[in-house]
């Protein structure tokens, strides 16, 4: 209201297009990432389902505590229209690999790499990173509730059309 400064409201409208890309209700940042056989994904391939996107890395303690609980989720809602989707954050592809080739791990896996667009876009600084998007791939959460969490469960549950 006060500042008259074209150079500063520029400024600060960069800064809130970019902080306001990834807020509920717009469409999500795209993201490009490959599979453990180097087929590239984006986020266009799983329109028409809800996605729950794992933002994640080998080496974090607390990724690896929610495993078990998204295989559950998984399992939970395997007949229903939503992708369990894990974004790695790896620097070392080959630690990702290793584990993806395990087969300890559930769900779409996709290698996204460090400080990609769409790590930047939903500013995840820290992980795990939960992420809700609708069948359209708008953005239901940027910062959705871990598979440990009994809401989770009940979030999915009440999507309207996921059964």
């Amino acid at each position: 209201t006060y500042v008259r400064d074209t150079v500063l409201l520029a400024d600060y409208a960069v800064k809130y297009d970019k902080w306001n890309r990834s807020k509920p209700g717009k469409p999500s940042p795209d993201f490009d990432a490959v599979d453990i056989d180097g087929k590239k994904w984006s986020l266009a391939d799983f329109r028409g389902k809800y996605v729950y996107i794992d933002m994640w890395a080998t080496w974090c303690g607390p990724c690896k505590q929610e495993m078990p609980y998204l295989k559950q989720l998984e399992k939970q809602f395997e007949d229903a229209s939503i992708v369990f989707l894990g974004l790695s954050v790896d620097r070392d592809k080959s630690k990702w690999e290793e584990m993806v080739g395990s087969g300890n791990l559930t769900g779409v896996q996709l290698y996204l790499g460090t400080q990609s667009s769409f790590q930047e876009a939903y500013r995840a600084e820290s992980i795990p990173r939960f992420i809700l998007l609708d069948k359209d791939g708008v953005i239901i959460s940027n910062d959705m509730s871990r598979p440990s969490d009994p809401e989770t469960a009940e979030t999915l549950n009440a999507l309207e059309g996921i059964r």
